[in-house]
């Protein structure tokens, strides 16, 4: 199973939605979302969405970034959505905060929960045994960390691996100099190396980062499958990249690099084929929908090849 770690913005939701729209009744994707607005009305949109499309989804409720200061207003105002436990997981990032999250799990009564343990998780620490352990606990993610792993392994818990595989570049015209690159091959070994799943922030950076002024530059993520099976990344960026000027332009250049290599490939999604309508009617649908095809796309893709496998 694909674990797919987005943040709760309009962009990502939606990407969630649509690929419920299409994929819930084959579907081998449980997104973990972290809430980052205190304003909720784009979960109050997805969620029922991906309950509707049989899509189940992991929520943290104590998120460690964004504009949220107290957790207790995710469960407060997602209260109708979240009503049947049994469509989603409930989900505490572990930092050093064992007794907190100790206390939080106790006080909901929640049951089959998902821990995620952060860099500051001392599996030293006779608390964090004590967390790891509580029979509610059902998933533990972790990044890759051999001495936790060895321990976790005799916890009777799911692990899931997290690996942070988008290599972010400072500027997207960067990205003109690496065409492409590995991506991942977690749905190949997961199994073997003893993982129930594997989980990564899709094609977006792992940090939390929030708006931005107008790039220089528009490039384009999409993952995509090699004869080899494992999955390769390609960035199609924007060639008239000397100001901010004319992002309609440096959207149609790089859409272009994209269409041609999607064509060359026979790709096809419900992904690819917005893109290319967006592409042959020359419109531009503006840089959020332009993310929200290309996490939609890895996550078609991501789908697709846990089926085959």
């Amino acid at each position: 199973m694909y674990y797919p770690y987005l943040r709760g913005r309009q962009f990502e939701l939606i990407a969630l939605r649509e690929y419920a729209l299409h994929h819930g009744e084959n579907n081998n994707i449980i997104p973990i979302i972290e809430p980052v607005k205190n304003t909720f009305n784009s979960m109050k949109l997805a969620l029922p969405k991906l309950i509707e499309g049989h899509v189940k989804f992991a929520l943290i409720l104590n998120p460690q970034v964004g504009e949220i200061n107290n957790p207790l207003e995710i469960t407060d105002t997602l209260k109708e959505e979240l009503v049947d436990s049994s469509k989603w997981i409930p989900t505490f990032i572990v930092t050093n905060n064992y007794l907190a999250v100790t206390s939080q799990i106790e006080e909901s009564g929640y049951a089959d929960i998902m821990l995620i343990c952060s860099e500051n998780t001392d599996s030293c620490d006779a608390d964090f045994d004590k967390l790891a352990l509580l029979p509610s606990i059902k998933y533990i993610v972790s990044t890759e960390n051999k001495t936790l792993k060895r321990k976790l392994k005799n916890f009777g818990k799911e692990l899931i691996r997290l690996d942070d595989n988008f290599k972010a570049q400072k500027r997207n015209s960067d990205y003109l100099m690496m065409a492409e690159e590995k991506f991942s091959e977690e749905h190949l070994f997961y199994k073997e190396e003893g993982y129930a799943g594997f989980s990564d922030y899709t094609v977006l950076v792992s940090d939390y980062i929030e708006g931005g002024a107008a790039p220089y530059a528009v490039a384009i993520h999409l993952t995509y499958q090699k004869e080899n099976k494992e999955i390769w990344i390609k960035h199609f960026t924007s060639i008239t990249n000397d100001d901010q000027s004319n992002i309609q332009r440096k959207f149609a250049e790089a859409a272009e690099k994209t269409v041609a290599f999607l064509n060359s490939k026979n790709i096809h999604n419900f992904a690819t084929e917005e893109l290319r309508a967006y592409y042959n009617s020359r419109s531009y649908p503006g840089l959020g929908m332009v993310k929200k095809i290309s996490i939609k796309n890895h996550l078609e893709l991501m789908n697709d090849v846990i089926k085959i496998d």
